[in-house]
């Protein structure tokens, strides 16, 4: 689903979109909100990714290098979504495989011989919910480089979301979504 924005709504909300090969995204009010796509994931990196998480499971199609980024561009305070991440999540959750109840009825009709035994969650639960960093741009040699340094701090706080902004006609500035586009 492609959305079409208004270049009205932009510039009244004093955005700014770009779009360069697989990254597009938004400036507005000191955010960076960017997506990147590419394809799926390749078997020799598939390889790489069971070995670094050891296992020889993964989901059929794994969308590797696509990742949304939300950057305050003052601070560098940056929260990003990775597909890696978000398996690392997985792999330390181990839950056990999961059973509904209808594969419950079909394993008493089945035969032993014929009963496939999973030893994962195919469902690939997973409690990641992104990851943190603060990235600092250096420059060096007359190059600029981003360096991310640790991770960030969590606190909890009282305040709640705002359900009545949130609940707000406002235009939609920026959509993107992963879809049978990005299969190559």
């Amino acid at each position: 689903m492609e959305l079409e924005v208004d270049e009205n709504d932009l510039n009244a909300a004093g955005a700014e979109v770009f779009a360069n090969g697989g990254r597009k995204g938004i400036r507005i009010h000191g955010w960076l909100i960017e997506s990147r796509t590419n394809s799926i994931l390749n078997s020799s990196t598939v390889q790489e990714w069971e070995k670094k998480l050891e296992t020889s499971h993964l989901p059929e199609m794994v969308f590797g290098e696509n990742t949304l980024i939300l950057k305050h561009l003052n601070s560098g305070t940056k929260i990003h979504f990775k597909a890696f991440d978000a398996l690392c999540g997985w792999k330390q959750e181990a839950l056990p495989p999961v059973e509904v109840p209808a594969a419950a009825k079909w394993k008493f009709r089945s035969k032993p011989f014929e009963e496939v035994i999973l030893d994962y969650d195919y469902t690939f639960t997973t409690p990641y919910c992104g990851s943190g960093a603060i990235e600092i741009e250096k420059e060096l040699n007359g190059t600029k480089i981003s360096e991310e340094t640790g991770n960030l701090h969590w606190e909890d706080c009282k305040e709640e979301i705002d359900l009545v902004a949130l609940a707000s006609k406002e235009p939609i500035l920026f959509y993107d979504e992963v879809g049978s586009e990005y299969l190559k």
